[in-house]
């Protein structure tokens, strides 16, 4: 028997793309001399719906759909959803989006095995997912004798009598650099064409976030599409201000500078002389507003295009970002990685994919700074109030391991912290002297990961995921702050 297989790019909620697609492919397969072939699931309507799903008009077009595909099979056996029940092979559906610690894994079978997926993106309204296939035919030991290359839609073939006499295939070994660029770049360029837009803006602050943001966006749409805008305070150094000058022209992108303080003070003063206090805070603020709202807003929609958030992961847990400031934007590309990872990123782009320092040293070296006071100024080696090497993993224990205050101090307590959650030995020691010190940044940012981090997550742009605990991807409820008992108890104690 020969099996035609099928990894197809899904368009969410359009069954009538999808039915014109399998339509072709059953008429190729057909001429190709199949006698099967397999479509991923949900191939006709694709996964996230939304409310559509429970519309009656479009179950009837799905149904209608599905009742076309079926007369025009003819003489080739179509299966769509699984159902089947084959007598000599299994089939396995993988419905599942990319993650970062999916792999090819067939263990317990006892004869061949044909796993399909598809590609594309699909979205809850919050959270894009990327669709990489994840096709493959396995052997009665389990072992992969043919897979479709990630990302790509493909028609494939196999006879079902030469699978257990087809070799294992020695899969590519791919760093997960390679597996984010690859579903990051895959994710913006589609989702760029859902919207149809190609032109992008980008704040640039000589930092690492916007930095790989940008090297990724020339990669997608070209560096003529790109365009890039520093907006200096007073509080911006002469370094990150180079950096950012370096970075467009390394990139060949459009490159504009906007300094932000006139208006900034003006705002200040407006506010004032009514009466209003502007703490040192609030114009902190303000800073990021004006660039965001007022700036780059403005450049995105004279060229008809979109503006980045450039966030990262453990910025949108613990919320520190500005409301309407850099945390808006048309998507979060970055929004799934934490911060190891976005400097894991820029090497990677570096290195392997513009083979040459398009992203400045400097910029991978520089203290992370928001760069909105005296207090962050980056050439006195000052910056973000998050310490990156632990925080990163401190928080990841929080939102991608369901950890809590209770764990983290029990750990603390026994010594085992570091090795627990993945960070460097030594660092809890480094950042805090004490026990105090020690608990009270742990419960300065649960809380925040709780309460002011969920309000502002339910307001930020869309984001890419490329982990199975991405934001967006679950509803968060806003109850505020609960220690438990067994915390506040070894709390006391360890105090004491």
């Amino acid at each position: 028997m020969k099996i035609a297989y099928v990894q197809m790019k899904v368009s969410a909620g359009h069954p009538d793309i999808n039915t014109k697609k399998i339509l072709q492919l059953i008429d190729e397969a057909r001429t190709q001399g199949a006698d099967m072939i397999i479509f991923p699931p949900e191939s006709i309507s694709g996964k996230f719906l939304g409310g559509a799903s429970l519309e009656k008009s479009f179950q009837r077009d799905r149904e209608l759909c599905k009742e076309k595909i079926f007369a025009a099979a003819k003489n080739i056996s179509v299966d769509l959803d699984g159902k089947n029940n084959f007598e000599s092979f299994d089939v396995k559906f993988s419905s599942a989006p990319f993650s970062l610690e999916k792999n090819f894994s067939a263990e317990k079978i006892s004869r061949p095995m044909i796993q399909i997926g598809c590609v594309g993106i699909q979205n809850t309204g919050k959270t894009i997912y990327t669709f990489d296939g994840g096709s493959a035919v396995f052997n009665s030991r389990g072992e992969v004798v043919q897979y479709a290359e990630p990302f790509k839609e493909c028609l494939n073939f196999i006879e079902l009598d030469e699978i257990d006499k087809m070799p294992a295939l020695e899969l590519p070994e791919v760093s997960e650099a390679e597996k984010i660029y690859r579903a990051i770049s895959y994710g913006v360029k589609n989702f760029l064409e859902q919207i149809g837009m190609k032109k992008v803006v980008i704040g640039v602050s000589g930092g690492i976030d916007s930095a790989v943001a940008a090297a990724l966006y020339v990669q997608v749409v070209g560096a003529e599409n790109v365009y890039l805008v520093n907006m200096p305070s007073k509080f911006n150094s002469d370094t990150t201000k180079n950096l950012s000058d370096r970075l467009a022209k390394n990139l060949g992108c459009k490159y504009f500078v906007v300094p932000i303080q006139e208006s900034v003070d003006w705002t200040v003063k407006q506010l004032e002389e009514r009466g209003i206090e502007v703490s040192d805070f609030v114009k902190e603020n303000i800073q990021a507003r004006d660039r965001s709202s007022r700036i780059l807003a403005a450049i995105a929609a004279s060229i008809g295009g979109v503006f980045t958030c450039n966030a990262n992961k453990a910025e949108s847990t613990v919320g520190y970002a500005t409301l309407y400031g850099d945390e808006a934007g048309f998507l979060s590309a970055l929004a799934d990685l934490w911060k190891f990872q976005v400097y894991d990123l820029a090497r990677y782009m570096n290195e392997k994919i513009y083979r040459r320092e398009v992203i400045p040293q400097g910029i991978i070296d520089i203290v992370p700074s928001a760069e909105l006071s005296t207090a962050q100024n980056v050439d006195e080696g000052k910056g973000d109030p998050l310490r990156y090497p632990y925080h990163d993993y401190l928080l990841r224990a929080f939102v991608e391991r369901n950890q809590t205050p209770e764990e983290i101090l029990t750990w603390y307590a026994d010594g085992e912290l570091e090795k627990e959650i993945g960070c460097e030995i030594g660092l809890v020691e480094k950042y805090f002297p004490t026990a105090k010190d020690f608990i009270d940044d742990l419960e300065r940012w649960w809380k925040a990961f709780k309460v002011m981090g969920v309000a502002k997550r339910i307001q930020s742009p869309p984001l890419l995921a490329v982990t199975d605990k991405p934001f967006g991807s679950r509803s968060e409820s806003q109850n505020g702050v609960h220690f438990t008992k067994k915390y506040l108890e070894l709390k006391n104690k360890i105090l004491a």
